[in-house]
């Protein structure tokens, strides 16, 4: 009997509950509850527990409990395999799952480690000045969110599916609740379960419930974040409820997709670009048995490839071995249940309508297994490519529609009968086919998959969305994204446009703001520590007179003879200089020689600058400074070292900004001896 984590411990339910069975063998796995769990108690455990103790971390120290959980959790993939294969996958189809859902969870952490500051706030975009004199600024933060995101979640990536919404939401300091689907909640339980017995999350971080929940979308408000992998009907329900409408629930939706793959005209017959769509439109309809979200359900093909990629494909799909997940030499494992097959059939039934199949048979028997949800990959040709079923009716399993098109801006309008896509996969060698297609694509599908002979040895693959890429699509295929990098952890978190001085922001956002205070009167900021630095410590350094010398002596060093620097007739024409000017890289090394200090200390290395802009031209006869200032302190977990940014400025007597920018260095945290 399958079990619910709320609150802390984990709860037995009374009833005999209903059985999940095996996809291949029909034998029982698990039973499942039908009496409610107390979705309203989760909810409450969430925001009082579990959201406090993350919020009270940053996001590196978020970022390493999501790192720390992957790496756990890889302990026990062998563990999760066993399980997976009674929902009818393969090996390779559970490693999509199993190992996809972790080294999601692994990216997602680097991701926010390299992009987030070691803090509990986070910018967002410059300072923005909204006063004349500068005493009064903007700034835009992202906060997190004060309530939970609840995940509910398809059947098909029961590990996967809940890991890749977990991490963001954790690194934005979000707990979560999962609701899996029923049909392979064992999986997901088990997952939980060892996740939660790492101890590595704290209380209330996670929880789970499995079958009927009471009152969870009633107890959500616009705090909570909802989000919903599966049919678009559901989606549509979940979208209007009042939690949604008029609570202002944020709310997610990954829905109905008719994913394609369009052959350029370019891919004659012995082209790599031909072999490689009959390659990946195969590998799409057989994993994971074609019960993939991104899976292939339509292909287009010019007319005159028509029946040469018929063959072709047909060929590869009969080599496709139906039968035993367990076994290695099986290469479609069975549907998930018979309700799914016996819909997965009448799918098959409204597109051949409108043409044929090609090849495969929804009746398929594996010896042994008679009472198994088997299906060999269904092939279509579909004879006139706009008929209705093709683009409406999504079989959610291991079929696929061929149709013919003759023009690149044919192919985009066929695209966009399916009213919205996650991916679509485009194989051409030809710049210019390919870019008529994406453009006219784009607004239709989350990602399009460009395949050609150059990055096939390395490309991911038409259904493999990746962490630091949005997953997710307009239209029907719900409207949300996913994922996304540094946007699927803000996505759990408040924008709030913050207004004030320049104190007050750096105050506020820990990053020194120009025009907010410096303090110069103590060491140089290079002989401190992180430990002993301060936003705001600063040091100016005495002035330099520019000479001809400088300009004409760094031309000859560098090599950089632009006329600008060593033509006094033509830097004179120039509209913009009008006469000889130094080059924006000596006024950046000088700075350099300014501001250094050279003995050994607690700096480590320059690891780059950030935001170089020339603002004003230095000439000969001008004198220039640089004011540097510590602008924002990063240390990093488990190092003895971290990142300090500083703001430098270039001056001359004028007082006007020659240049600025942020210098990005190594700083150890403690003093060196």
């Amino acid at each position: 009997m399958l079990e619910s984590h709320v609150a802390g411990r984990w709860r037995t339910p009374t009833d005999e509950g209903a059985p999940l069975l095996d996809a291949a063998t029909g034998e029982e796995v698990a039973r499942i509850s039908t009496a409610p769990v107390p979705a309203a108690e989760a909810v409450r455990h969430a925001r009082e527990v579990g959201g406090p103790a993350l919020r009270s971390m940053t996001f590196h120290e978020r970022a390493m409990l999501v790192k720390e959980l992957a790496l756990a959790l890889r302990e026990h993939t062998d563990e999760l395999y066993e399980l997976s294969y009674a929902t009818g996958s393969t090996a390779r189809d559970t490693a999509i799952d199993v190992d996809g859902g972790i080294v999601t969870m692994l990216g997602i952490s680097s991701t926010a480690r390299k992009n987030l500051p070691n803090d509990v706030v986070a910018t967002d975009g410059p300072v923005e000045r909204v006063s004349r004199g500068g005493t009064f600024l903007a700034q835009h933060v992202w906060t997190p969110l004060r309530g939970v995101a609840v995940q509910v979640n398809a059947y098909n990536f029961p590990v996967w599916g809940a890991l890749e919404k977990l991490a963001p939401a954790l690194v934005a300091g979000v707990p979560s609740i999962v609701k899996p689907a029923e049909q392979t909640a064992y999986v997901t339980e088990r997952m939980v379960r060892l996740a939660v017995g790492t101890g590595i999350l704290p209380d209330g971080a996670l929880q789970l419930l499995v079958g009927h929940h009471e009152g969870l979308l009633d107890a959500l408000d616009g705090q909570d974040l909802l989000s919903f992998t599966g049919s678009a009907d559901t989606a549509a329900v979940l979208r209007a409820h009042p939690a949604v409408v008029q609570r202002g629930v944020r709310y997610t939706a990954e829905a109905d997709s008719l994913n394609a793959a369009v052959l350029g005209p370019d891919a004659v017959a012995g082209s790599p670009e031909l072999d490689l769509f009959v390659r990946e439109v195969a590998r799409e309809m057989t994993a994971k048995a074609g019960q993939k979200c991104t899976a292939v359900r339509r292909a287009f093909v010019p007319s005159s490839l028509m029946a040469e990629v018929t063959e072709a494909l047909a060929a590869r799909l009969s080599t496709a071995t139906v039968g035993d997940p367990r076994d290695p030499a099986t290469r479609v494992g069975a549907l998930v249940d018979l309700e799914q097959r016996d819909a997965v059939r009448a799918a098959v039934r409204a597109i051949a309508a409108g043409g044929r199949v090609v090849t495969g048979a929804g009746d398929t028997v594996v010896d042994g297994y008679e009472r198994g949800a088997w299906m060999a990959p269904v092939l279509l040709a579909v004879e006139d490519a706009r008929f209705g079923p093709v683009h409406d009716v999504e079989p959610f399993g291991p079929v696929a529609s061929l149709m013919a098109y003759d023009s690149a801006e044919e192919v985009v309008d066929l695209l966009a009968l399916g009213r919205g896509s996650l991916v679509a996969s485009v194989v051409s060698h030809d710049p210019a086919f390919v870019r008529t297609v994406v453009l006219g694509a784009a607004p239709f599908h989350g990602r399009l998959h460009v395949l050609d002979r150059d990055d096939a040895a390395e490309s991911t693959g038409h259904g493999s969305p990746l962490p630091h890429l949005v997953h997710g699509g307009p239209g029907r295929a719900g409207g949300g994204e996913e994922l996304g990098g540094v946007r699927g952890i803000t996505h759990h978190m408040q924008r709030t446009a913050v207004q004030g001085s320049p104190d007050m922001l750096t105050a506020v956002t820990g990053q020194w703001v120009p025009g907010s205070r410096r303090r110069t009167d103590g060491p140089h900021p290079f002989r401190l520590s992180m430990s002993e630095l301060r936003i705001g410590d600063g040091f100016t350094s005495d002035w330099h007179e520019v000479t001809p010398e400088d300009i004409s002596g760094f031309a000859a060093m560098s090599g950089d003879t632009f006329y600008a620097h060593t033509d006094p007739e033509a830097a004179a024409a120039n509209p913009i200089f009008g006469g000889i000017v130094a080059h924006g890289y000596w006024v950046l090394s000088r700075a350099a020689g300014l501001f250094v200090d050279p003995a050994p200390g607690p700096v480590l290395a320059n690891t780059g600058l950030e935001g170089l802009r020339f603002t004003t031209p230095v000439r000969a006869g001008d004198r220039i400074r640089v004011a540097l200032t510590c602008k924002a302190l990063n240390p990093r977990e488990h190092t003895d070292h971290g990142e300090v940014r500083f703001d430098a400025t270039v001056t001359n007597d004028r007082d006007e900004v020659c240049a600025t920018y942020t210098l990005l260095t190594m700083v150890t945290k403690e003093p060196r001896p």
